[in-house]
């Protein structure tokens, strides 16, 4: 391997100061911030705040809010995830096979990766609202009592199925691409073995996407833990009765609603820590099965 050389030593440190410069101002200096908000207490007038220890971290971790938010978020992300990436496999596996407008077939299937995740809740609501919506007038119609509005159950069904039709297009671009970097001649082999069907996607086409299934499974667990905010905010508000209300949402209720800035700041280091850990544990673990071509 060729080895790079700079004939200007200062010339490598420019390049990727930028890089460094917003990991520092968009990660550490907030992450620093948090950490020490969370050490702190204000007054009931927001006047002064005092240092407090792990106190923050101690009530939270006690309160049964917390609990059934880490409860709804475990449900939520591990739904959103499997949910979409399973679409998103099964559409490529199928735009795979599509000889005659390929690219017209597949520029549809990105477009939802386009829409912001306001308004994709605001779509989903829209067409599931129990009084307007067309497909909760059509649920009713055949006996089923629809209204997320009220049914706490209903409520993360809309918001986990608004938040995997987001993330599909996504992982349908990946998915693609590793079915079209296997090698035809490794599929024709099989063939020419008997191996067809279902049983030489799961034998030998599926194994050989393992990286990036590994890949997309840290990037929806992130997904769904972070970038989901808009759509719970959107269409559910957090509720009926906390049923949607994720981590990353209550943060921001304890935080800037209602104002209890110490509390919020340990729940954001709290959220910080579990996924870090949890992104740790799928590069520890899951990434043992993974075989890289």
């Amino acid at each position: 391997m060729q080895r790079v050389v700079f004939p200007n030593k200062i010339l490598p440190y420019f390049l990727v100061a930028p890089q460094i410069i917003l990991t520092m101002v968009f990660f550490f200096w907030p992450a620093s911030q948090a950490l020490y908000q969370s050490t702190q207490r204000e007054d009931p007038f927001g006047l002064k705040s005092g240092f407090v220890g792990l106190a923050n971290f101690r009530q939270v971790l006690s309160d049964p809010s917390y609990l059934n938010a880490l409860r709804v978020t475990v449900i939520f992300s591990v739904s959103t995830a499997a949910l979409s990436m399973i679409v998103a496999l099964a559409l490529a596996a199928a735009a795979d096979k599509v000889v005659r407008g390929q690219s017209f077939y597949r520029t549809l299937l990105i477009w939802p990766y386009a829409v912001a995740p306001a308004v994709a809740g605001m779509l989903w609501l829209f067409m599931f609202n129990p009084a307007m919506g067309t497909f909760a007038y059509i649920l009713r119609r055949n006996g089923v009592p629809w209204d997320p509005l009220l049914n706490g159950g209903q409520a993360l069904s809309l918001v986990i199925v608004a938040a995997a039709w987001k993330q599909i297009s996504y992982n349908f671009l990946f998915f693609v691409a590793g079915l079209q970097a296997i090698p035809k001649s490794l599929l024709e082999a099989a063939a020419i073995d008997g191996s067809r069907g279902s049983r030489r996607f799961w034998t030998i086409v599926f194994p050989l996407l393992a990286p990036t299934t590994f890949f997309l499974l840290v990037v929806n667990t992130v997904y769904a833990f972070f970038d989901t905010f808009g759509i719970i905010d959107s269409v559910t508000k957090g509720g009926p009765a906390k049923a949607t209300e994720t981590l990353v949402y209550k943060v921001y209720n304890d935080g800037f609603v209602n104002l209890n800035l110490g509390s919020s700041a340990a729940q954001s280091v709290i959220l910080m820590v579990i996924v870090i850990g949890l992104t740790a544990f799928q590069f520890r673990f899951v990434e043992r099965r993974v075989h890289y071509a």
